[in-house]
C-alpha cells in the first residue's frame, strides 16, 4: 500500500529510540498517523513542527497498519510565526483542535482547505488581528462538517434576522434581542463579526472563540469526560488578556 498527499503536521510523539509517530491532516486521506524513522533527529525536528506543510508518502504492507511516512517540507509555517506569540499560539491551537476532533482516516478536504486559508490569513499582515476571525470561522466549519453546525441566519423564535443578539447554548440557533432578553443569563452572546455587524475587536473575537468553544466541548471534546485541548485553552486565554486590555483602555 502506498499513497502520496499534501499534509499539515498536527502532532508528533516519540517512538522508540529515534522514531516519531506523526499525525498529519492530509487533503485526501484525512487525519492520518504514520511512523517517521529518525524523527528525533535535528534535521527531522525542523520539519516535524505543528502547522508545517509537507508532501507525504505513506507506505504499509496492509491498509490497516500504522505504516511509515517519508516527508518533504513544503512550508515552515511554525518558524514563520516564531516571533509572534499570538499567531504561534493560534497555529498550535488549530493543530490541537484538528488532532482531537477529526476522526482517523476520514477525508475532509474542506477542513484541510480551510486550514490552509487560515494559515494564509495569519501571513497576511494587512489583516492585522482579523486572522482570529478566520480561526473562529474554521472552527464553525469544523462543527458543520462533523454534523454540529450552528444556525446564525435568523432568530429561532421569530424567524427574523433583525437584532440578533444571542445564541442558544442548547440548539446553536440565533436568538433576537427581544426574544432572548428574559433568558439572557443562559444565552451565549452573538459575536458581531459573524453576522456582518462590524465588531472584530478583541472582545468580539473572544465572544467568537467562546461560542465555538462551547459547542466543541459539548459535541466533541467532553463526550468522554475529556477537557478541551490545552493549546486551545492557552490561545483563548491570550485573546482574553487582549480583550481585557481593550476594555480597560
Amino acid at each position: 500500500m502506498e499513497w502520496t498527499d499534501d499534509g499539515i503536521v498536527l502532532s508528533v510523539r516519540p517512538h522508540g529510540e529515534t522514531g516519531a509517530i506523526v499525525v498529519l491532516l492530509t487533503e485526501q486521506h484525512g487525519r492520518h498517523a504514520g511512523l517517521v524513522r529518525g524523527g528525533s533527529s535535528s534535521k527531522q525536528k525542523g520539519i516535524l513542527q505543528p502547522g508545517n506543510a509537507v508532501r507525504a508518502v505513506w507506505r504499509a504492507r496492509l491498509a490497516e497498519q500504522l505504516g511509515s511516512y517519508t516527508l518533504e517540507l513544503d512550508a515552515s509555517h511554525a518558524a514563520a510565526h516564531f516571533d509572534d506569540p499570538l499567531k504561534l499560539s493560534g497555529l498550535t491551537a488549530v493543530c490541537a483542535v484538528a488532532d482531537r476532533a477529526l476522526p482517523e482516516r476520514e477525508p475532509h478536504p474542506a477542513i484541510h482547505a480551510g486550514f490552509l486559508a487560515l494559515i494564509d490569513a495569519m501571513g497576511n499582515e494587512a489583516l492585522g488581528d482579523l486572522w482570529i476571525a478566520v480561526y473562529v470561522r474554521w472552527e464553525l466549519g469544523l462543527l458543520a462538517e462533523l454534523g454540529y453546525g450552528l444556525d446564525l441566519s435568523e432568530c429561532a423564535a421569530t424567524g427574523s434576522n433583525d437584532d440578533l443578539a444571542y445564541v442558544s447554548p442548547r440548539t446553536g440557533r440565533a436568538v433576537s434581542l427581544s426574544a432572548g432578553e428574559p433568558y439572557r443569563d443562559r444565552m451565549l452572546p452573538m459575536p458581531d463579526f459573524l453576522i456582518g455587524r462590524g465588531g472584530g475587536d478583541f472582545p468580539d473575537l473572544l465572544k467568537g472563540l467562546d461560542l465555538t468553544g462551547h459547542f466543541l466541548e459539548k459535541h466533541l471534546f467532553n463526550t468522554q469526560g475529556e477537557q478541551s485541548p490545552a493549546p486551545r485553552t492557552r490561545f483563548r486565554d491570550r485573546i482574553g488578556g487582549h480583550a481585557a486590555s481593550d476594555t480597560m483602555g
